[in-house]
């Protein structure tokens, strides 16, 4: 029943599937929760059980990981099914999780100290919300430059995407629920993104008014819905999709919301 020995530095201990299992069903959940496609979970979770020389199945699903784990003589296997942990997108997580699976693999990390790394990659603190408040004000800001917006349109893109961004911050911390988040910074964001038509300011309102959203879009979710599309994950690709569309959604009830209110009109 023993499917390897592996040392700890205190001594030699015997590594069980169980062990396998929860570890790597709770790796992957992390992954999937912060936003990996299905494929770089697989080819993570695999790198890894060959590692600890076990055999591993694996079914990925919108919301769970189901995996089962066998020693190479399969004589011993557990399974263990595991909710995925929804902390938003992080690419950080991501690459220290993705790069945890290859010291893993190349024999830099034992069992032991995967476990401890790993722990201390998902204890890892969020980014500096001020900082990351600033810069999408500003990456909003160029993507209005980009597509012809005056500086004026520039200035009233930054101070609206800063509004809207922050009260997602902040109603993301009270645990509300994300599609009313995005139509709540859309409002907020596009009533002031209006501003330009109503005071009349610079040449070019419009473009203002369009890009002030535009810091919501669901990007990352239907890049992986395409990329689970390709891999053969039909299931994980129209959950994915579908979590985007209806976040697009949102976001535009709450710019027609703020449009109307402003008195601009649909068209």
């Amino acid at each position: 029943m023993i499917s390897k020995i592996h040392n700890t530095g205190e001594g030699v201990n015997e590594l069980t599937a169980k062990e396998v299992c929860i570890f790597l069903s709770d790796y992957a959940a992390r992954l999937l929760g912060c936003g990996a496609t299905c494929i770089r979970i697989e080819k993570n979770v695999r790198r890894m059980s060959k590692a600890f020389s076990m055999d591993v199945e694996m079914t990925i699903m919108p919301s769970h990981i189901h995996l089962s784990v066998w020693d190479k003589a399969h004589t011993e296997s557990f399974t263990n099914i595991k909710r995925i942990h929804k902390g938003g997108i992080s690419f950080n997580i991501n690459t220290l999780l993705s790069k945890l699976s290859w010291e893993v693999a190349d024999g830099k990390v034992n069992f032991q100290d995967a476990l401890r790394l790993f722990k201390k990659i998902t204890d890892t603190p969020p980014s500096n919300q001020r900082l990351v408040l600033f810069l999408a004000s500003l990456a909003n800001a160029a993507f209005c430059r980009l597509f012809g917006g005056d500086p004026i349109a520039m200035l009233i893109v930054f101070i609206a995407t800063l509004v809207g961004y922050r009260v997602k911050q902040i109603m993301l911390e009270d645990g509300a629920d994300v599609r009313f988040v995005f139509l709540c910074a859309a409002f907020f964001s596009s009533v002031i993104a209006a501003s330009g038509h109503l005071f009349g300011l610079g040449e070019t309102p419009e473009i203002a008014l369009g890009a002030s959203v535009l810091y919501l879009i669901p990007g990352i979710p239907y890049i992986n819905s395409v990329s689970d599309m390709l891999d053969g994950h039909y299931i994980c690709s129209f959950s994915r999709f579908m979590d985007a569309a209806i976040l697009t959604a949102c976001l535009s009830i709450g710019m027609c919301g703020g449009l109307l209110l402003m008195n601009l009109g649909l068209f």
